[in-house]
């Protein structure tokens, strides 16, 4: 994309807002990016993206989905497939949420950048009333969902955000969802009023319709993507893979606005999503 027309979106993205106006909003604001870690053109231009949108938004974190490096994990593939592709995010102060896919080795537990602090599942509170929990879907043994239930159940934000990296719900034809996960997660998931769902592994973006009450995302195609691979099933809302794409997030009291990005800047994607419990907004278009 040249810069006029590039500089054109950014001013078209900062003015019409989220469906509000974000300049007066105290909104907490974050990316999603899955699949990410090949060191490639895609990785590096979608990461670029992501910063010219920072410089605007001003979002506080990225969560990352898994596969976060793939092949070799040495000290210099954590530079060039990580912190160069990100390198303006991680110079402003970004954090960075990882969870492990089934590319990534454990060593990747305790890289600092990572925020895992040695753990495969953790939750963090990046802001008041905001939760984010990663967990590790290549290996969910009872302790794993003891302690998703425990921190469920302990947890009075008013946004609950789970992210990992098998998808319970994708159209995707090379993976697709993953019924077992799904029989062992989404009980705890409607039972404790979990807002949003994002996984990766699917190399594409897609959104749910909602499934009992929870809105479910596959944000895959960071840095890969499988082009006709979206099957676009009876539970697909709105499906993208014809590029590598990302999602934005932000998060305005009781309402949750998003755009899915593409890594040319075109919106493939977009809409609000009331907190659970509370109606959506009048003003606002419910989702499809």
């Amino acid at each position: 994309m040249k810069r006029a027309a590039w500089c054109s979106f950014l001013l078209f993205f900062s003015s019409l807002s989220w469906a509000q106006e974000l300049s007066v909003s105290d909104a907490f604001r974050c990316a999603v990016i899955g699949d990410t870690g090949t060191g490639g053109k895609a990785q590096y231009e979608v990461g670029a993206r992501l910063a010219d949108l920072h410089s605007d938004l001003k979002f506080d974190s990225v969560l990352m989905l898994g596969d976060n490096l793939y092949g070799s994990q040495k000290p210099k593939d954590f530079r060039d497939k990580f912190e160069l592709p990100y390198a303006r995010l991680l110079e402003a102060g970004v954090n960075f949420y990882a969870v492990l896919g089934n590319h990534d080795q454990p060593s990747q537990q305790s890289y600092k950048a990572f925020h895992m602090d040695g753990r495969r599942y953790y939750s963090v509170e990046p802001r008041a009333n905001v939760r984010f929990i990663g967990l590790d879907s290549n290996r969910l043994d009872k302790e794993q969902l003891a302690w998703l239930e425990k921190e469920l159940a302990q947890s009075i934000d008013d946004w609950k955000i789970v992210f990992f990296h098998h998808p319970i719900y994708s159209s995707g034809a090379r993976h697709g969802s993953n019924l077992p996960l799904r029989t062992a997660l989404e009980p705890l998931f409607v039972k404790y009023g979990v807002a949003i769902v994002l996984s990766g592994h699917d190399h594409f973006y897609e959104r749910m319709k909602p499934q009992k009450g929870v809105n479910y995302f596959v944000v895959g195609g960071a840095a890969k993507v499988r082009v006709g691979n979206a099957r676009r099933t009876a539970i697909s809302a709105q499906a993208f893979d014809r590029d590598n794409s990302f999602l934005l997030m932000d998060i305005d009291k009781d309402i949750l606005h998003f755009k899915a990005i593409s890594r040319a800047g075109k919106v493939v994607d977009e809409g609000s999503i009331p907190r659970p419990g509370i109606a959506l907004p009048t003003n606002l278009q419910p989702l499809r």
